[in-house]
């Protein structure tokens, strides 16, 4: 009722029409960031990413094309008012040029130089809960090691063996430094090496929450026998239909090279986003796999449920909030 009253259907549409790279260019450009080939970020929300005519903000799972959107969303402008700003923007000041998204060549993937030992990494890692067996396994067959600048650097490998992925996490809790490797393929994320003795596949969002579930079961069972484990290496936004949502790409790869895999257990964050992921992931594999959502019994992730299991207390500083708990520390404690 309040578009209608306010603005027309077509002061609507021209607001729509301005994306957001171009929205920044002409009338905030002290507010844009560029942060490597094609992509940009924004001085008040360093989550946010634009690339190829489309933004995300990774904070909190919202993603969209137009100013119009970020306005909306990100700046929490009401509608009518962002859409008259824009309108007025445009009258005034047209844009000198309209982003068009132009394809880009992939840059060649190549591996971070390794730093001289992986120190760091592992007191990082053992300081969040991952016990040495566990992080010496992942050395030893390269899906970790500490790079120069002292990042863990997840690595994520084809059939053949070969690295195809890597995702970067500093090693200071302090720092909110997240990024994949140029040139990665996130069909090959990260994960454990595959098991045939078991069809169950157990999914989540990070490399580290991966690890920790891989961890507290060694600490449920020693002489338990691995499963399967898979990271997506970052948040899954579903479509509105879910007709026109395609699954996880590193998900669809996983599930064709591992054909023996028929159940899925859905690992996913705690929150709004993660709940929303695995469910319609659920509802997408159900014509051929049996799945099942887990989500962590404390805190916002696995890594959450570890460190309250082993009573690990770390300030560590990431991009989004952590969300209540589903189940509280004071009743877990009781």
């Amino acid at each position: 009722m309040e578009r209608k009253k306010n603005v027309s259907k077509e002061q609507i549409e021209q607001a729509r029409s301005l994306d957001l790279l171009s929205y920044l260019q002409q009338y905030e450009p002290q507010e844009l960031v560029r942060v490597g080939s094609g992509v940009y970020s924004t001085r008040t929300n360093d989550s946010l990413k634009i690339s190829h005519g489309k933004w995300f903000r990774w904070s909190t799972g919202v993603g969209g094309v137009s100013a119009l959107d970020y306005l909306v969303k990100v700046r929490g402008m009401g509608f009518v008012e962002a859409v008259s700003q824009l309108c007025d923007c445009l009258r005034f000041e047209p844009p000198v040029k309209v982003y068009t998204p132009k394809p880009q060549k992939k840059p060649p993937f190549i591996l971070p130089k390794s730093f001289k030992n992986n120190d760091r990494v592992i007191d990082y890692l053992m300081r969040r809960g991952i016990g040495l067996p566990l992080l010496r396994f992942c050395i030893n067959t390269g899906r970790l090691y500490e790079d120069e600048r002292h990042n863990c650097c997840f690595v994520g490998f084809d059939p053949q063996g070969a690295p195809r992925y890597a995702m970067l996490r500093s090693s200071d809790p302090a720092s909110t430094f997240l990024r994949e490797v140029e040139g990665s393929d996130k069909r090959y994320s990260f994960s454990l090496p595959p098991q045939t003795s078991s069809c169950k596949l157990f999914l989540f969002e990070s490399a580290i929450d991966c690890l920790s579930f891989a961890e507290l079961q060694r600490m449920d069972s020693a002489d338990c026998k691995p499963d399967n484990y898979l990271s997506l290496s970052g948040v899954y936004q579903p479509r509105k239909e879910l007709a026109e949502t395609p699954l996880p790409i590193a998900l669809t790869q996983f599930l064709k090279d591992n054909p023996w895999i028929s159940h899925v257990a859905l690992c996913l964050d705690n929150d709004e986003a993660g709940m929303k992921a695995a469910m319609t992931i659920s509802a997408l594999l159900s014509e051929k796999y049996t799945t099942e959502l887990l989500p962590p019994e404390v805190g916002k992730d696995y890594n959450d449920q570890l460190m309250y299991r082993k009573k690990l207390v770390m300030n560590i500083k990431t991009r989004g909030a952590k969300s209540a708990p589903h189940h509280s520390m004071e009743e877990m404690a009781r």
